[in-house]
C-alpha cells in the first residue's frame, strides 16, 4: 500500500496519520496535528471549552452550532444525530 502524503499544510505528519488510521476526518485530524505542533500534544487534550454537555443543548442549539461548523442534512436531523454529528466533526 502506498504511503500518504498529508500535504504541506499539514504540521505533524505522525500524529495526523495516527488520527486517520483511527478513522478522523482529514479536517478534524489536521486541526489536532497542528494545535499538537504549536504546543505540545498533551496540552492539546487539555485545552477545550467549558459549556454543558451536549444533552443539555436544546435541537435549535444543535443545529445553530451545526451550521456554524457547515455540517449537510442538519435540518433533518434528531437532537440524537445532531449530537452524534458535532462529535464526530
Amino acid at each position: 500500500m502506498p504511503e500518504r502524503e498529508p500535504g504541506p499544510s499539514i504540521k505533524d505528519d505522525e500524529l495526523y496519520e495516527k488520527l486517520r488510521d483511527e478513522g478522523n476526518s482529514k479536517e478534524k485530524s489536521a486541526r489536532i496535528a497542528n494545535a499538537a505542533s504549536n504546543t505540545s500534544r498533551s496540552h492539546v487534550g487539555s485545552k477545550g471549552g467549558s459549556h454543558g454537555s451536549y444533552e443539555d443543548w436544546t435541537v435549535d442549539e444543535l443545529r445553530n452550532r451545526a451550521q456554524e461548523i457547515d455540517i449537510d442534512g442538519r435540518s433533518d436531523m434528531t437532537k440524537d444525530e445532531l449530537i452524534e454529528a458535532l462529535r464526530n466533526h
